[in-house]
């Protein structure tokens, strides 16, 4: 991968940060208490599930109870700002690209420093975006994939709303994207999580949205939400039969991509001991069969990283979606 000067920059600041962390006296003995993993989000999520995942298998190898915490709120930015001041040595964040490379792009205000404050311990799974409809308004505008559904927004401007999990969040930007591309306008409305957006699209308040697909492959499957197409470059292994945005909408999506991620972050102060075990011991059970059968049953895509790779990631996607933000004229200040 070729990083731009801006990105090796911010590559630079993330690995300055993490040499700048020493080991500490006691550091061999951590952990010494339970551990939480703060989750920036409502439960149900991709980021909640990996957590829930996750946190047994750390359990089992720290030896120290794991517990997971919801701390929705401000798209991210409350939790993360909660983990980034944490100074317990037994607090994590189950960060995304939301919190650490679409909110610092949106915010002059933003409550952390995403580089500063944290220390990249590991990706764990990218996650795919998945266009969903409800049945019944598909079945009233006879949509049955992807083609039909780009012909009705094209010759019905503003006949589909669209829901979001807020303004700046992945799955807005994954329309704005969407609707750009194929020259297509549909009325954005934003709630305050995805959880909240996908309810009243199954519920028929709203028309579609791009979910993640770990959240809503339970409701695709149990034929309350109707996909049209994954935004990952690859079609999915949780959901094998399901087309890409590029190979169901031709020439004008060809090259659409705007999969999310998420990854384990510790605060910036975690001593470099204590940071290596946990890289370590996240990165193997990762590699386990077991908990890499779950997550991709779930729709995810496991990786399991060391933290300068993962730091090499957020500076890529911070220049990649600062792109589609200038693409969408897309402006929030939280």
């Amino acid at each position: 991968m070729t990083l731009t000067p801006l990105q090796r920059r911010s590559l630079l600041m993330w690995l300055a940060g993490a040499g700048t962390t020493m080991a500490q006296p006691g550091a061999a003995a951590w952990p010494t208490r339970p551990l939480r993993i703060v989750v920036p989000y409502s439960a149900g999520g991709a980021a909640d599930i990996a957590a829930r995942l996750l946190a047994p298998e750390l359990q089992r190898s720290l030896g120290q109870p794991v517990g997971i915490e919801n701390k929705p709120g401000a798209d991210g930015n409350i939790g993360s700002a909660e983990v980034a001041g944490a100074t317990d040595g037994h607090t994590l964040l189950m960060g995304s690209v939301g919190t650490h490379a679409i909110n610092p792009l949106l915010s002059r205000r933003l409550p952390y420093d995403a580089v500063k404050d944290f220390a990249p311990v590991s990706l764990v799974a990218t996650v795919p975006l998945v266009l969903v409809i409800n049945p019944a308004v598909a079945q009233a505008l006879g949509i049955r994939r992807l083609a039909d559904f780009v012909h009705a927004a094209t010759s019905q401007p503003g006949r589909l709303h669209i829901a979001s999990g807020g303004n700046g969040n992945p799955s807005h930007l994954a329309g704005e994207l969407f609707k750009r591309l194929t020259q297509t306008y549909m009325l954005h409305f934003p709630y305050r999580s995805t959880a909240s957006a996908q309810q009243d699209v199954i519920a028929g308040n709203m028309d579609l949205m791009f979910d993640s697909l770990p959240s809503a492959l339970p409701q695709i499957r149990a034929g309350r939400l109707l996909a049209l197409a994954v935004t990952s470059a690859r079609r999915s292994p949780g959901l094998p039969e399901l087309p890409t945005m590029e190979e169901a909408g031709g020439p004008a999506l060809k090259g659409y991509e705007a999969s999310a991620w998420i990854g384990l972050f510790s605060p910036s102060g975690q001593p470099a001991e204590q940071l290596a075990r946990l890289q370590r011991d996240t990165v193997a059970a990762l590699a386990g069969p077991a908990l890499r059968e779950r997550l991709t049953s779930r729709g995810m895509l496991v990786h399991g990283t060391g933290g300068a790779e993962f730091a090499a990631l957020i500076a890529a996607e911070t220049a990649k979606w600062a792109r589609v933000v200038q693409l969408s004229g897309v402006k929030v200040d939280r």
